[in-house]
């Protein structure tokens, strides 16, 4: 499974999705690289750790983002699987979450 590092920058709202969608946070990420630099497009993903705007956030895509416990045989592409605190690069730390 891989996973990208990205960064949230925003929310998203949907009022009208499949029933099994219901109560799930979507966010908007950018994909980031090891120095904290914007690299990729924004999407969407389902939020399953109480991430927030700002924060640098681990998501897996595909089908491996099928098996967190809140996206299980749900039909999502991407979802947040984790927050990160930090990063050591080649023994450079690039974030350190303040």
């Amino acid at each position: 499974m891989e996973l990208l590092i990205a960064r949230v920058v925003g929310t998203a709202v949907s009022t009208v999705k499949v029933s099994s969608l219901v109560g799930q946070k979507l966010l908007l990420v950018r994909e980031t690289d090891e120095s904290n630099d914007f690299t990729g497009a924004v999407f969407v993903a389902v939020d399953a750790v109480g991430a927030g705007t700002g924060e640098l956030v681990l998501v897996s895509q595909g089908s491996a983002a099928r098996h967190a416990p809140t996206t299980s045989g749900q039909p999502v592409d991407a979802v947040i699987m984790g927050i990160l605190d930090s990063l050591d690069c080649d023994g450079t730390v690039t974030f350190r979450k303040s």
